[in-house]
């Protein structure tokens, strides 16, 4: 068979026991009717596991700083409330 590209003669590799016809000029690849479901289904059994979650930090443990999330607002003024707390 021809590439459809090129006109190179494909080339046949066999791969998880799947026929694959590529061009080895232009590096096309061309599968027949049900080939791409038999690929799937292989390298699915092949993945690798998830990776573990990433640890949460512990609620209630102290980090030697005790952020509250009150902050006071500094409001623009002039240089006497910087002076003095009002």
């Amino acid at each position: 068979m021809k590439c459809p590209i090129d006109g190179t003669a494909l080339v046949i590799a066999e791969r998880s026991g799947v026929e694959i016809d590529y061009c080895p000029q232009c590096r096309g690849v061309w599968l027949d009717r049900g080939e791409l479901d038999k690929i799937i289904e292989r390298s699915a059994s092949y993945a690798p596991p998830p990776p573990p979650p990433a640890p949460q930090p512990m609620r209630g443990a102290s980090s030697g700083y005790e952020d509250t999330g009150y902050r006071k607002k500094k409001k623009r003024g002039g240089f006497l409330e910087d002076l003095f707390d009002f």
